[in-house]
């Protein structure tokens, strides 16, 4: 078997190991979850592939790639949790084998393999991977389109080739063909989650491109290209000279770029547009891509520190080495020779997210996650130098990374122990996970101070690689044992095998997935519009509305014995205290809801008055 074989195995059975151990135990977690799976699995009954809709009503939050995908994995494993995630799941683990491919051109085959491990080895890269949601099929094919520029700028490694020579890259920017495939890619990142998949793998690459294109400073007539490339990183200005600017700009095939991503994207664009009168696009780029731009939405905001301190935590473990690594990379920089462009390419890669998503007044933590590929490569060429012995900074930051690595653990130990006594009774042994860190930066540390880096480095991954896998299959499942809404989803199966289920005061999108079907919005002295009303609409037409318009609560209990209310118990307060419920219609079930200071209670008719309704014929009745 060959290295590069034995390379991605190992990554494979890790990425398994992380991203599909017990990937369908845990239900759907709200709320975008049950969103997504439930708007795919409606377009799929629906047969539409065409206008994203959830609850019966029109989904504009994301475009149609995420919907395709579990619509296909629906096809293969059934409408499931699994088949939900695998495609999440599938994209992280490829997005680790282009991280390899990536470290292997840039800077050597050990830098490739550390940087795809660390990637899979990090929290809000696991998380994602783990989702079903869009981000981690987004970060894939950011880094494809990263892939490709790197694949046809940097040469092929040879296998009698150094590893200690610094990679330098053959050409600036890629031929016809790579440079199509490169944009391509951005395409299918559009249809993944808008503008962001173009614009943000662009400006990363053109930012690499200002920088390593800048000519030799003027002070200096015997500088190469590759010299005072720290301080050009610092003169921020510098790069965006007009004619500078512009070159680069044109250098980097514009032309190419708006076809090949207008002939990926724009079709489904297009279509779902005209489908919707527009109303789809409006919602889309206007709310959820200009709005969160210009405006903090649904509470989502933070100061300027928002995503350093959200880097931090969300790379963890490897983020204990941040103060080396940063401090390794800038002595490098200040060397000013011989820098290699992977350094320049990573930390434009990291920079340009942290830099715009700063700007912008939403903020989430998995804003950021599409730039975990670059710093991935920073901490594996990190690693390199750590393992070749060839590490300047002081050996106490060592020390001080596997310290804090223990003290982690010894909170994580005493946190999960105090909050399991007081919310998830008989599973106090999920503690234990805060001993993995404890041990992890134990062993770590005893085999460094042996000077046996290589044995410290595969301890501290293969804790990373326990620490993910018990912390999102393991206590995630036992969390998820807490959640019985489902009980009352249950319950309304009784009479008849297709309820009607309404809601009053809340609903969450999980009721709707695993109630199977739309859930009706009802009101109090609301529209007389009748439950079936909305669903015959959609079979006459394909269009859908932006919002269901709300049924009368009384009327619509009175419909029948397979019409159910789902509230909660601030509501049910509410209802009683405007007398709308109809004589008869009682509690039939009731649960708490985690987590939440609140009771989710189930309405319906006795078993009795049931009965005799399924019996009586009514013209109201759907």
């Amino acid at each position: 078997m060959t290295s590069s074989a034995r390379d991605i195995l190992w990554i494979t059975v890790i990425g398994g190991m992380v991203l599909f151990a017990n990937l369908g135990g845990p239900r759907l977690w709200d709320r975008d979850e049950p969103r997504n799976a439930g708007c795919a699995m409606e377009m799929l009954q629906r047969g539409d592939w065409i206008t994203p809709v959830f609850n019966g009503q029109l989904r504009t939050h994301k475009p149609i790639l995420l919907y395709w995908l579990m619509m296909t994995a629906y096809f293969l494993f059934g409408d499931v949790e699994f088949a939900a995630r695998f495609w999440s799941a599938a994209s992280g683990l490829g997005t680790a084998l282009l991280t390899y491919g990536i470290g292997r051109r840039l800077f050597s085959r050990t830098v490739g393999f550390w940087a795809a491990v660390i990637l899979l080895t990090t929290f809000m890269f696991d998380v994602a991977g783990r989702a079903a949601t869009p981000d981690s099929i987004l970060i894939f094919w950011m880094t494809a389109a990263i892939f490709f520029y790197v694949f046809g700028t940097f040469p092929k490694s040879r296998a009698n080739s150094k590893e200690q020579e610094v990679p330098m890259p053959v050409r600036m920017f890629p031929s016809w063909p790579v440079a199509a495939l490169m944009y391509a890619s951005m395409g299918v990142a559009v249809l993944a989650k808008g503008p962001v998949g173009f614009i943000l793998p662009t400006a990363v690459i053109g930012m690499y491109l200002l920088v390593l294109r800048l000519p030799p400073h003027p002070d200096c007539d015997a500088c190469s290209r590759w010299r005072r490339v720290g301080t050009r990183m610092l003169a921020l200005i510098r790069p965006f000279a007009p004619r500078h600017f512009l070159s680069t700009c044109w250098l980097m095939r514009p032309i190419t770029a708006l076809v090949m991503v207008l002939l990926v994207a724009l079709p489904w664009y297009w279509a779902v547009g005209v489908r919707t009168d527009g109303a789809w696009l409006r919602g889309f780029f206007w709310d959820h891509n200009f709005g969160r731009a210009v405006q903090s939405l649904e509470g989502h905001h933070g100061s300027i520190f928002y995503y350093p301190v959200a880097l931090l935590i969300g790379f963890f473990p490897w983020s204990v080495f941040a103060a080396p690594v940063t401090l390794e990379v800038s002595r490098q920089l200040r060397r000013r020779s011989n820098i290699p462009a992977g350094i320049i390419l990573a930390l434009c890669w990291t920079g340009v997210y942290l830099g715009l998503f700063s700007v912008a007044r939403t903020k989430l933590p998995s804003y950021i996650t599409p730039c975990y590929p670059g710093v991935a490569l920073l901490v594996g060429w990190f690693v390199q130098r750590w393992l070749r012995d060839e590490i300047t900074v002081s050996p106490r930051w060592f020390m001080w990374a596997f310290a804090t690595l223990g003290t982690i653990g010894v909170i994580a130990l005493i946190a999960i122990a105090v909050a399991a006594q007081r919310l998830l009774p008989g599973a106090q042994w999920l503690a234990v996970i805060g001993l993995v860190p404890i041990i992890t930066a134990m062993l770590a540390a005893n085999a460094w101070r042996r000077r046996m880096a290589s044995v410290s480095a595969a301890t501290f991954a293969v804790g990373a690689t326990v620490i993910m896998t018990l912390v999102l299959a393991v206590a995630a499942q036992q969390v998820d044992h807490r959640r019985t809404f489902d009980r009352l989803l249950a319950c309304t199966h009784r009479t008849d095998a297709e309820p009607r289920i309404g809601t009053f005061g809340t609903v969450e999108p999980s009721w709707v997935f695993y109630a199977g079907h739309p859930l009706d919005a009802l009101a109090i002295h609301g529209s007389s519009a009748r439950s079936g009303d909305t669903a015959s609409k959609l079979a006459r037409v394909q269009k859908v509305p932006l919002q269901k318009p709300a049924i009368d609560l009384h009327d619509y209990l009175e419909q029948g014995a397979n019409h159910y209310l789902l509230t909660t118990d601030a509501a049910l307060s509410k209802l009683k205290q405007h007398g709308v419920l109809p004589t008869g219609v009682t509690e039939l079930a009731r649960t708490y809801d985690f987590l939440k200071k609140r009771q989710l209670i189930l309405l319906g008719w006795p078993e009795h008055a049931a009965a005799k309704l399924a019996k009586k014929p009514s013209s109201t009745r759907r």
